[in-house]
Formats: structure tokens, C-alpha cells, sequence
């Protein structure tokens, strides 16, 4: 796909019926993303599948090194991951989506290949802590939010469910494979197996992405008006900075970032990184383990999606308490299936589970766009910093449970109580100046 002279003027003014339907370049950039995100989402399989091969003893191919230590170096992926995101939205203001994302995942192919060479705890920090989570925090959910805002006026939260779905797609084509590296050759070649698809997905990027519908002469999808681009954004840190000093100011913020740390304290600091482990301790193969991961994402899919749709005609805020409320369900009862073999009542699990994994993610976007406007892509990247924030608390506090108790079951109930307490913070989340007037339900407050 590539750039193609039009006979409308790419800088038309806003607020005309200049430029061209963008229906189809803007369902293009949705598919560029959506392959993209998948690519990436190897980076985020692998670190659960890590902790066995690395705690092992030397003499069998590992280093000894503690359930803790090991995931200190992921809780700092997580927070990097997170504390990048709302300045990697900024910098695609800045210098284009594209640049971003491919600078992105060539910095995640650089840490995933050097953790080969590791010899020392602090290397496996400073590479996959370090390097992964700073280019996988560029790639984050503020990714798919700002094509979403860019191209897309109908549909955006089938959009955004589509688009967060593509990391639960991108968990089932890597995990099982990842895995039987894991099993079969050892966790080197499945670092360089990350590597290898992060790098193959930049070409895609650069060459088929574009940044604006303005790039191409066209209107976003459902717009009737041309929408001309904005000039670059300079000082992308301080604007940065500056949008959550504003959002700080208002309540709604610190229930969404509040609720959203809960949601990654909940998957990716407890379910992505510990599952597999916490499964293997009751006698399950790992590559059972991570298989049910896997079929987790499926679930994902089909719950992500279903999510957008049903954002686009209900009330956001209810959406969220309901999931929450589900997952803190799901998550009490899990100590107590986890047996050697899979039965039916884990699979039962893992459909519920896999359900609600990331559905919160379409209304919380919904809420930001709703509560923040133009500055919502960034102030969802704060909101997405609490969410990878809480992941790395967890994830590290998980280890550190196994390594005093010898199990994760306190884990698996205090995250579920957090849940609880997420969907009643949910609740009280006022409706803001951008609400579709549609969605039932009345604001409390």
C-alpha cells in the first residue's frame, strides 16, 4: 500500500466535505495495526515461560537464580511498559506513528537477543527489564488508541476491541510455540525466536502504515468532514507531562487509573507471568500450562471484541464493574482447580477467564475519550502506566509469595478481593462532557 496521488487536496480546510470516504484506507490502517501488535505480542509470551528455566540449577541448563529475582527483572518490563506508554503517544504526535513503532520493535528484537548472552541476575533487569519494556511500552495499547482516534469517527470501540484482541492473537500463535522451544531446545532460541518477529513485522510498518488520513486525501471513517493534519507536537515530554498534571486534577482519572492497575495486577502481573508456574507446582506439564494460556487468548478474541460492540451501545462504566466483578469470581475459585491433569472444570475456567481478560480495555478508552477529548490517547497511556504498574507490583510480589509460602494461593484470593473493590471504584465514575447520549444508565453522583 502506498501513497497514491488524489485529486483532493491533502490540507483541505476542517470542517468541509473535501477529501475522499476513507472507509477503506481507514479499515487498512486497522489491519496494519492489528498484524503489528501481533508480532510484538511474542515479547509478552515468554516471560512466564521463563521462571522454570531460570531457577533451575546451573547443571541443568539454568542459573538458580530466585522466583523473586526473576520476577523483579519482569516487574520492571511491566512498569516500563507502562510508564512509556503516554510518552510514546506523545512522540507519534511528534514524529509519526510510524517511526515510533518501528524504533519500538527493533529496541525489543535488541533485548531479546542479548539476554542469550547473559551471565548475571542485573543483565537479565537491564535486558529484558530495561530494553523490552521501554520498546514494548512504544507498542502498547496507546498504539491502537491512537489509529483508533486518528481514522476512525463510527466504530470506535469495535475498533479498539479488534485492535486489543491482536495481543490476545498474537499469545496463541506464539505461546504454544514458544513453549515446546522452551521444552525441547531450551529458553535461548525461544529469546531469539521473539526477536525474530518483532523484527519481521517493521518492514510491514513502514511501508503499508500510514500516520493520518490527511496523508492520503481522505476522510476518517464515518466522518463527513476532512479532517486536515496536525502540525508535529513539540516537546512531546512536557505535553506529556502537562496532560496528566490536568487529568490528576479530576476524579475520574484516579478511578480509571485506580481500576486499571487492578486489571494488570489481575492478568499480566498474575495470570500472564504466574499461571505456568503456579499450574507446573501441581504436577502440570509446562507445555499444558502455557497450551491453556493460549486458549485463554482465544477467549480474548472473541471477549475483547464482543467488549468493543458492546461499548458502542452501553454504558462504559457498567461494563467495567461487571467485569471486574466476574474476574474477582473466577480468580477465588482458581486454587482450587488446578490439579496435574486438565478437567473440565478448568476449562470452564479458562473460557470464563479468557472472556473477560481484556475486555475492560474498550470502555476504559471509551471513558477517556469521553472524560479527556483530543488528550485522550495520552491520558489513556497514564491510565495504561497504573495498568502495567500493578502488573509489576504482582508480579514481583507473586514470586516473592512462592518463594515465603511455597504456594500462590494467597495471591490468587488477594487479587481477587482487588477486583471486587475495582468494580465498585467503577461505579462511581462520573459521566463526562463527551457521552453519548445513546448509552443508558444514569452518572451517580
Amino acid at each position: 500500500m502506498t501513497t497514491t496521488q488524489t485529486s483532493e487536496p491533502l490540507d483541505a480546510p476542517a470542517g468541509t466535505t473535501a477529501g475522499r470516504p476513507g472507509s477503506r484506507w481507514a479499515w487498512a490502517a486497522a489491519a496494519v495495526t492489528f498484524v503489528t501488535i501481533i508480532g510484538a505480542a511474542a515479547f509478552a509470551s515468554l516471560p512466564g515461560l521463563l521462571i522454570e528455566p531460570l531457577h533451575a540449577p546451573v547443571t541443568q541448563g539454568g542459573f538458580g537464580w530466585s522466583r523473586g529475582t526473576i520476577g523483579f527483572a519482569v516487574s520492571v518490563n511491566l512498569a516500563l511498559y507502562g510508564l512509556t506508554a503516554p510518552f510514546a503517544a506523545a512522540l507519534m504526535d511528534r514524529f509519526g506513528i510510524r517511526k515510533v513503532v518501528a524504533i519500538a520493535l527493533s529496541v525489543i528484537a535488541l533485548g531479546s537477543l542479548l539476554t542469550v548472552w547473559m551471565t548475571a541476575a542485573w543483565q537479565l533487569v537491564l535486558f529484558w527489564g530495561v530494553l523490552v519494556g521501554l520498546g514494548s511500552g512504544s507498542m502498547a495499547l496507546a498504539f491502537a488508541a491512537t489509529v483508533t482516534n486518528r481514522w476512525f469517527v463510527a466504530r470506535r470501540g469495535l475498533v479498539t476491541g479488534i485492535l486489543t484482541a491482536a495481543g490476545a492473537s498474537g499469545q496463541l500463535v506464539f505461546l504454544p510455540l514458544l513453549s515446546w522451544i522452551v521444552e525441547k531446545h531450551d529458553w535461548r532460541p525461544a529469546a531469539v525466536t521473539v526477536a525474530l518477529a518483532a523484527l519481521a513485522v517493521v518492514p510491514f510498518v513502514w511501508l503499508l502504515l500510514r500516520d493520518h488520513p490527511a496523508d492520503v486525501g481522505v476522510r476518517p471513517y464515518g466522518s463527513e468532514v476532512f479532517v486536515p493534519k496536525p502540525a508535529p507536537v513539540t516537546g512531546a515530554a512536557r505535553r506529556a507531562v502537562g496532560v496528566l498534571l490536568k487529568a490528576a486534577r479530576t476524579g475520574p482519572f484516579w478511578l480509571l487509573a485506580g481500576t486499571f492497575a487492578i486489571c494488570g495486577a489481575s492478568t499480566n502481573g498474575l495470570v500472564k507471568t504466574h499461571f505456568v508456574p503456579a499450574a507446573h507446582d501441581h504436577g502440570m506439564p509446562v507445555t499444558a500450562a502455557a497450551s491453556l494460556l493460549a486458549v485463554i487468548g482465544v477467549f480474548d478474541v472473541v471477549g475483547t471484541i464482543a467488549s468493543g460492540w458492546f461499548t458502542d451501545r452501553f454504558e462504559a462504566r457498567r461494563l467495567l464493574a461487571v467485569y471486574y466483578a466476574l474476574r474477582g469470581v473466577s480468580l477465588v475459585f482458581l486454587p482450587m482447580l488446578l490439579a496435574p491433569s486438565v478437567h473440565p472444570p478448568m476449562l470452564f475456567f479458562i473460557v470464563f477467564y479468557g472472556l473477560d481478560w481484556v475486555a475492560t480495555v474498550p470502555p476504559t478508552i471509551a471513558l477517556c475519550r469521553e472524560h479527556y477529548g483530543e488528550d485522550s490517547a495520552i491520558v489513556f497511556g497514564w491510565v495504561l502506566a497504573s495498568h502495567q504498574v500493578g502488573a509489576a507490583v504482582v508480579a514481583f510480589l507473586g514470586g516473592v509469595a512462592r518463594d515465603v509460602f511455597g504456594e500462590y494461593d494467597v495471591v490468587w484470593y488477594a487479587s481477587g478481593g482487588l477486583c471486587a473493590a475495582a468494580a465498585l471504584m467503577a461505579l462511581v465514575i462520573r459521566r463526562g462532557a463527551g457521552a453519548d447520549s445513546r448509552a443508558p444508565g444514569l452518572a451517580v453522583g
